[in-house]
């Protein structure tokens, strides 16, 4: 096989296709970080749009990759189900904010506000789009999809998500907690979700509940002004 070949089945790798809008997702969060000292005029709240924009364009060039997401039918009570998780993952969030409970220092979040105190509604609308939009598709199908069923059975895709330990799903948790500033909440909220793909075994019934946390938390937040969880 030469060397082009090999580049290509990579490219098209399970591993790789599920991965690779995650991967964008993180590399933008830190060039997000990096933007401040780079380009002091930029406002950089308008990356996110960007962030969100280009994970959606990846996720829609890869769709046909994505198996576990051609069958959009949800049974009622699963459906149910799922919006039930997503809120109550919601209620747990917004009330696990305790210092020890937080990976670092909490800081201003992001913060649509001008100098004036007035919010911007076109970034309001970017961020809970993208969030409840976009995120949920991109972070179950590595953390869910691809990560607890890898850590069960290395040949991921042939898992029945049913099928998946205690141990993967303990380990997929913990990583996704590490990927939040409130690991506690981010550790309740991955074992959430993993449980409901492994209960439902269908991969929208945790996209349908995280949508629904980050939905509904950016609806909490714009009410009370409390920027810190964005």
């Amino acid at each position: 096989m030469g060397v082009a070949t090999s580049r290509a089945c990579f490219a098209m790798s399970p591993l790789f296709v599920r991965s690779l809008p995650f991967g964008l997702y993180i590399a933008l969060l830190a060039l997000e970080g990096l933007l401040p000292d780079w380009a002091p005029g930029f406002d950089v709240r308008w990356l996110y749009p960007v962030k969100a924009g280009l994970v959606a364009l990846a996720l829609a060039v890869l769709w046909r990759h994505y198996t576990e997401l051609k069958s959009y039918g949800l049974p009622l009570r699963h459906l149910l189900l799922s919006l039930a998780v997503g809120l109550g993952v919601l209620v747990l969030w917004i009330n696990l904010d305790a210092g020890w409970m937080l990976m670092g220092e909490a800081g201003d979040g992001y913060n649509p506000t001008n100098e004036a105190g007035q919010i911007d509604w076109l970034l309001v609308a970017f961020r809970i789009a993208g969030a409840a939009l976009v995120v949920p598709i991109m972070e179950e199908l590595f953390w869910r999809s691809f990560i607890q069923r890898w850590v069960q059975q290395p040949d991921f895709l042939a898992l029945d998500p049913a099928r998946i330990g205690l141990k993967a799903l303990l380990i997929a948790s913990a990583l996704f907690a590490t990927a939040h500033l409130q690991w506690l909440a981010g550790l309740i909220a991955g074992l959430a979700y993993g449980w409901l793909y492994i209960r439902t075994r269908n991969l929208w019934a945790p996209v349908i509940a995280h949508a629904v946390t980050n939905g509904v938390l950016g609806a909490y937040v714009v009410i009370t002004g409390q920027w810190s969880f964005w």
